[in-house]
């Protein structure tokens, strides 16, 4: 897969211990920064990441800041997207299982790196399945183009 990944600065050093991780689980990195510890603004990275996955120049999306509250917020934003905030690899799994979320979002003041590689590793080992699912995910995506009509 062709993983997108970016975070500010804040999570800048997490960002760089997944983005080798995700490499060494085969799949190909997408790194839309930032680059150095110099401050960035979140909601830009995210929505960039946001974009190109709905543009399909990426599969996935992992976003990184702080609490991975406000790229969270910021990438579900992108009408289409689905971000969904990680704090564990039971959420990381059910974020694609049961709501085929393009991207999850971690905070790099609230876990550590190796837990943050679990999150991910398990977060890439799954596939969306449909299923009921897939009624609740395209009830969301129903709201969401409701919303976009006004």
């Amino acid at each position: 897969m062709k993983i997108a990944i970016g975070s500010d600065h804040v999570a800048y050093d997490l960002k760089e211990t997944i983005k080798k991780h995700v490499e060494e689980l085969n799949h190909e990195v997408i790194d839309y920064g930032c680059y150095n510890c110099t401050e960035v603004d979140y909601p830009d990275v995210a929505f960039e990441v946001a974009e190109d996955i709905n543009d399909n120049k990426a599969d996935r999306g992992i976003l990184i800041c702080g609490t991975g509250i406000g790229v969270a917020i910021s990438a579900n934003k992108v009408p289409g997207i689905r971000a969904a905030q990680c704090h564990d690899a039971y959420s990381a799994e059910r974020a694609q299982l049961s709501n085929n979320a393009q991207i999850i979002t971690m905070g790099a003041q609230v876990i550590g790196p190796e837990h943050a590689k679990k999150i991910v590793q398990t977060y890439l080992s799954v596939e969306f399945q449909g299923g009921n699912s897939e009624r609740k995910v395209n009830k969301i995506s129903e709201k969401e183009k409701e919303f976009m009509k006004k």
